[in-house]
C-alpha cells in the first residue's frame, strides 16, 4: 500500500534465496552478480565468514513477499581480494587509535568487474539500499562501506547519498563493429600490425588450442585450470582466493556462459584462461600456465578474447584489472568508480581530501595514456 514504510533486511547469505528470487532483482546480463555465481562463492567456501568474506546481504521485499530490491555484501574482517586499495586508510586510523575493521563490503568477492551494485526492480528503491547500507554501518558499529567497481549510472546515487567517489582505471577492448581480428588488424598502425602478428606465430608455435563451452566442460578441464590458477595465485598474491570446488560449481551452474580458451602441446593442457560470457561483454577473469611460453598470455587472454567477442557480435572485453601491457594490444583506459561512506569525520575528511588530488591524478593518466594506444591516426 502506498506510503507504508519501507523495510530493508539483512540476510545470512546469497545461498539463502531461491534462484528466481535473487535473478529477478539481479537480471541476466552480468553474470557476476547473478545467484549462480554469488551462491557458488559462498557454497564452495571461497567466500564466508572464515575466509573474511561473511556474507551480509541486504533485501527489499515486495508485497508478495519476495525480494523488490537486493544488495551482495560482506562484513570483512581484512581488505584482500578487493582491488580497491584501503589498506593506507586502515592504517592510517588503526594508528590514530580506531578499528577499521570490520567494515562492509558492497561489491563481488574477488571480481574487479564494474557493474551494478543496487539491483531494484523499481529506481525508487535504490536511494533505500544506499540508506540500509549506512545503517547496518552505524547499528553494528562498523567502521564504514565501500561499493567497489560500482555501474557508471549508480555514482549520482552514492554522491547523492553524500558517499566518497574514487577513480581508478582498467583497460577495455571496445569492437568498434569489426567482422574478424584482421578487420581489427586494420585499425591499427602497420607497427603494432607487425607486432601483434609476430607474438601469435612465437606464442602458438607447437600449440593447439581450444575454445571449451557449455556440455562440452568436463571435470578434467576444470583439474587442469586449477592447476593453471594455483600457480598463479601463488605468484601474484600468495595463495589461491578461490577453492576447487567453486569451478566445478560454476561448470555446473553457467557453463552455457563459460568459455575456456586452453593451449595444448602434444594432447597435453599447458595454459588456460577463463572467461565469462555476458550480454554485452566477454569478462576474462583467470590464467595460468605451466610452461613459460613468450607471448602465450597475451595470445589466451587478450587476442583469443578478441576473437570470441568479434564471432559473438559482443560490445567489448574486460580484462581484469591492472596491465599496462594491455594498451599496445588495442585495449583502451576506462575509468572505473567505488563509493565509499565513512563513519568517522575525522578519517572522512582525511580520505575526501586523498580521493580530490587521486581523482585529478587518474583523469590525467587516461588522459595520456589514451595517446600510446596502438590504434592508427587520422
Amino acid at each position: 500500500m502506498s506510503g507504508e514504510p519501507i523495510v530493508a533486511r539483512l540476510a545470512p547469505g546469497i545461498a539463502t534465496f531461491s534462484h528466481s528470487d535473487w535473478d529477478r532483482c539481479a537480471g541476466h546480463d552480468d553474470p557476476f552478480v547473478g545467484h549462480a555465481f554469488l551462491s557458488a562463492l559462498e557454497e564452495s567456501g571461497s567466500a564466508n565468514a572464515s575466509t573474511g568474506w561473511q556474507p551480509a546481504p541486504i533485501a527489499i521485499d515486495g508485497p508478495d513477499g519476495r525480494p523488490d530490491a537486493v544488495m551482495p555484501a560482506y562484513v570483512k574482517s581484512h581488505s584482500l581480494g578487493e582491488y580497491v586499495f584501503d589498506h593506507g586508510w586502515a592504517d592510517a586510523y588503526e594508528r590514530a587509535g580506531g578499528s577499521y575493521y570490520p567494515k562492509l563490503q558492497i561489491a563481488v568477492p574477488f571480481t574487479p568487474v564494474p557493474g551494478r551494485r543496487l539491483l531494484a526492480r523499481r529506481p525508487a528503491l535504490a536511494p533505500v539500499l544506499i540508506a540500509a547500507a549506512e545503517r547496518v554501518v552505524a547499528s553494528h558499529r562498523l567502521s564504514s562501506a565501500h561499493a567497489t567497481f560500482i555501474a557508471n549510472e549508480e555514482v549520482p546515487l552514492f554522491e547523492q547519498a553524500g558517499w566518497l567517489i574514487r577513480t581508478d582505471s582498467q583497460f577495455h577492448w571496445l569492437n568498434e563493429g569489426y567482422a574478424s581480428f584482421e578487420d581489427f588488424l586494420a585499425s591499427l598502425s602497420s607497427r603494432k600490425r607487425k607486432m601483434i602478428r609476430k607474438e601469435r606465430v612465437l606464442a602458438l608455435e607447437g600449440l593447439e588450442v581450444a575454445h571449451v563451452t557449455g556440455e562440452a566442460i568436463e571435470e578434467a578441464h576444470w583439474d587442469a585450470f586449477w592447476t593453471f590458477y594455483q600457480d598463479t595465485g601463488a605468484r601474484k598474491w600468495g595463495g589461491p582466493y578461490l577453492t576447487r570446488h567453486f569451478f566445478s560449481l560454476l561448470g555446473e551452474r553457467l557453463a552455457d556462459r563459460i568459455l575456456l580458451v586452453l593451449a595444448f602441446r602434444d594432447g597435453r593442457p599447458i595454459a588456460g584462461a577463463l572467461n565469462l560470457i555476458g550480454t554485452h561483454a566477454l569478462y576474462g577473469r583467470y590464467w595460468g600456465a605451466i610452461e613459460e611460453v613468450p607471448h602465450l598470455h597475451f595470445e589466451i587472454c587478450y587476442y583469443q578474447a578478441i576473437e570470441a567477442a568479434i564471432s559473438r557480435g559482443l560490445e567489448r572485453v574486460e580484462a581484469g584489472a591492472q596491465g599496462a601491457h594491455k594498451l599496445a594490444r588495442g585495449y583502451r583506459p576506462v575509468p572505473t568508480f567505488s563509493a565509499h561512506h565513512i563513519a568517522d569525520p575525522n578519517l572522512r575528511g582525511a580520505v575526501a581530501a586523498y580521493l580530490a588530488t587521486e581523482r585529478r591524478a587518474v583523469s590525467r593518466e587516461i588522459e595520456a595514456l589514451e595517446d600510446f594506444t596502438p590504434f592508427r591516426r587520422a
